[in-house]
């Protein structure tokens, strides 16, 4: 996207929480016009929206379940018809599942994947069929929110979620490479440990804490407008030889 003058539409799956909600304000502060997806909270997407909307921004909440091929593509039709064609997509909705590996159940796995792999497969093709300039588009950027655990495998309990994002790590650069040439980016971020909801489901943010101070070099966990700076860097022209690139934010770890 070289002409400074053109309309920016961003979609952030996921984005009315965490990370996503992060990403969503920072777009919203850079002059996109904002999709704040979400699946559950329409309250908690709104509240993004509003603050977009004082930035000066356009910014409108669509609910859709990203595990959902009818979803997704509802949901890339009504940006079309309400902000315009995507030129950024994030794809940062995804889910956890902690278990024992020896104990998980199969209908677990399978909405994992749905949401993990088929969301950000299925998002990103409703967005390279928009944005690749052989299909009439004017390039684009995609942002797949991986995790430093598809580096280490995750923890005891954590290696169906570590697989998922391993994968979309292979996925991202596959992806970059058949679609260099047809004005589309694509990149992922790996954050390490970051403050937001997913430490609910464990054992709290506070143990999350401690353990943070323990193994992560820097000493602390992120906070989510740390990942949402480079998110929207990447999606910037200042990023524009950037392509294929899984950018880890961990604090060293």
């Amino acid at each position: 996207m070289d002409d400074a003058s053109a309309v920016k539409v961003m979609i952030v799956t996921g984005g009315g929480r965490g990370n996503g909600a992060a990403i969503a304000r920072a777009g919203g502060r850079e002059g996109y016009k904002v999709c704040v997806n979400y699946s559950l909270s329409d309250e908690a997407a709104q509240r993004v929206v509003n603050d977009i909307k004082d930035m000066g921004s356009d910014a409108i909440a669509i609910q859709a379940d990203v595990g959902k091929e009818e979803d997704v593509i509802r949901l890339f039709e009504e940006v079309d018809a309400r902000l315009g064609p995507v030129t950024a997509l994030v794809n940062n909705a995804g889910i956890n599942y902690i278990t024992p590996f020896a104990d998980f159940e199969l209908s677990e796995l399978r909405r994992i994947l749905a949401v993990n792999i088929e969301g950000t497969f299925l998002a990103a093709r409703e967005a390279v069929r928009r944005m690749a300039v052989s299909r009439g588009g004017k390039g684009g950027v995609i942002v797949n929110i991986s995790s430093i655990s598809s580096r280490s495998g995750g923890g005891p309990r954590d290696v169906i979620y570590a697989s998922t994002k391993g994968m979309i790590d292979t996925f991202t650069m596959g992806l970059a490479k058949e679609f260099a040439k047809d004005g589309v980016r694509v990149c992922s971020l790996r954050p390490g440990m970051t403050e937001t909801g997913i430490f609910d489901s464990v054992d709290g943010i506070e143990a999350a804490r401690q353990v943070a101070a323990e193994i992560v070099p820097m000493g602390r966990m992120a906070k989510p407008e740390e990942i949402a700076a480079l998110a929207i860097w990447l999606c910037s022209d200042q990023a524009s030889y950037v392509t294929g690139l899984p950018l880890d934010v961990s604090g060293g770890r």
